[in-house]
């Protein structure tokens, strides 16, 4: 068995997705496989994927991986958080495969009931909220400021009912990660909100649920950037949908969902 967990336990991948983090993943993932082991209700696997990484960390994550029989290292030249994400999910076949920064900057507590979510209550998707009430956040005001901002822009063109975009905390059931994700044409950050509209407007049941979060001042995403390349997402998007509807194709019911 490769996983922490009983051979006949649902099995879960945790993914995580790397770009030149070789200064903080041992620790991270070691932080991660000790709260997984104080949860043995599923088989756990972390699965660390390197995109693009300059500074050795897909040594680290090599190292680990051979240390550790719950740790697995896929490595993909070309950069892009989508791509990585894309990648681990369609190769998995766990039963539930989900996946968060390597910051942590999610409170673990919250993993288990992000799994349950998929395992126990049936749902296609769970996505941790940063927004929805119950949620605590510490951040930079900016941040905040972007984040609502763009979630607003979110609801008022593609009438979206999930609550948070963007949070980089997720769940998907194998069925979502086989024919959801590859439909998936983001290769980057746009993937996250990418995915939650697909899911949505393809009938699919999203949680919610919500998070404590606290930022980490040492994030690479680069804010200006990364909003431009939303806003044009979002943009494409509308114009798929609006041309799917003008060729008659079926519009697919949407549920909804909020987790307490």
């Amino acid at each position: 068995m490769s996983a922490t967990g009983s051979s006949t336990a649902t099995t879960v991948d945790v993914v995580i997705p790397v770009l030149n983090e070789a200064h903080v993943l041992e620790r991270s993932v070691g932080t991660l496989r000790r709260f997984l082991a104080e949860h043995p209700r599923y088989a756990w696997r972390i699965v660390v994927v390197d995109n693009g990484s300059t500074d050795g960390t897909d040594r680290v994550a090599a190292g680990l991986a051979e240390r550790f029989q719950d740790v697995s290292f896929l490595h993909l030249s070309q950069r892009g958080r989508g791509r990585a994400l894309r990648y681990a999910w369609t190769q998995s076949r766990a039963d539930v495969r989900c996946y968060m920064d390597v910051d942590l900057s999610t409170e673990l507590a919250a993993l288990p009931r992000l799994i349950d979510a998929v395992a126990v209550e049936g749902y296609d998707v769970a996505t941790g909220s940063r927004l929805m009430p119950g949620a605590r956040v510490v951040r930079s005001s900016s941040r905040e400021l972007i984040s609502r901002a763009y979630n607003v822009f979110l609801k008022a063109v593609l009438r979206t009912r999930f609550s948070d975009g963007q949070c980089g905390f997720k769940a998907v059931s194998r069925d979502v990660a086989d024919h959801i994700v590859p439909q998936i044409q983001n290769q980057s950050w746009f993937f996250d909100t990418e995915l939650l509209v697909l899911a949505e407007t393809q009938g699919r049941r999203i949680k919610d649920l919500p998070i404590v979060w606290i930022e980490d001042d040492d994030s690479r995403v680069k804010i200006v950037p990364t909003a431009w390349e939303d806003i044009k997402g979002v943009v494409r998007l509308r114009w798929q949908l609006w041309r799917a509807r003008w060729a008659g194709g079926p519009v697919a019911a949407i549920s909804r969902d909020k987790g307490k």
